[in-house]
């Protein structure tokens, strides 16, 4: 079971046009709230899935450390997160949404899904239902590979494996695709 060259240069070719679209509507989006920009409401998103070490939000959202680290502290600034010690390791922390960034999340994904209704007027449900269905197969899909691709090359190498491959981390991204 394998997808043509010609159908895969097209699902790319779609996946650009949708990146470019995306593009387009957050940047109108996010000027209505100058205060949380694209870059860290998806790390507010992401935050607001749980109580976590930053090191593991890193690994998951597919960034370095010291970019998450500056985005974190943009959002404490703003007292949209806090940090606490990591009662496992002293080291370490933990961060999670402050009261203001759980309302602010909340918000931020209120609008989106009013905006999105909007834009899929014309759409039944079942057509949303299935096209969520086809992006989280996807996003499964590309996150599989690109997690097996990485293990490779870090087993090659002898590096460490930087993309989190845990069971939590897996099923995390499946419940949010």
């Amino acid at each position: 079971m394998s997808v043509a060259s010609g159908t895969a240069t097209e699902l790319v070719h779609r996946i650009f046009d949708l990146q470019r679209v995306l593009r387009c509507i957050v940047s109108t989006s996010v000027a209505r709230d100058a205060r949380v920009g694209f870059a860290l409401q998806g790390v507010l998103r992401f935050i607001g899935e749980g109580e976590s070490r930053a090191t593991h939000l890193a690994s998951r959202i597919g960034v370095s450390p010291p970019v998450l680290s500056r985005h974190i502290a943009e959002l404490e600034e703003l007292g949209l997160v806090v940090r606490r010690p990591d009662p496992a390791d002293g080291r370490a922390q933990l961060v999670a949404l402050s009261g203001d960034g759980i309302a602010q999340l909340r918000e931020l994904e209120e609008e989106r899904s009013a905006r999105l209704r909007d834009y899929l007027a014309e759409w039944s449900e079942d057509d949303a239902l299935e096209a969520g269905r086809v992006i989280e197969k996807l996003t499964d899909s590309l996150t599989r590979s690109i997690r097996d691709q990485h293990s490779l090359r870090a087993k090659a190498a002898g590096s460490p494996i930087l993309i989190d491959t845990t069971e939590e981390a897996t099923s995390l991204g499946k419940a949010n695709a």
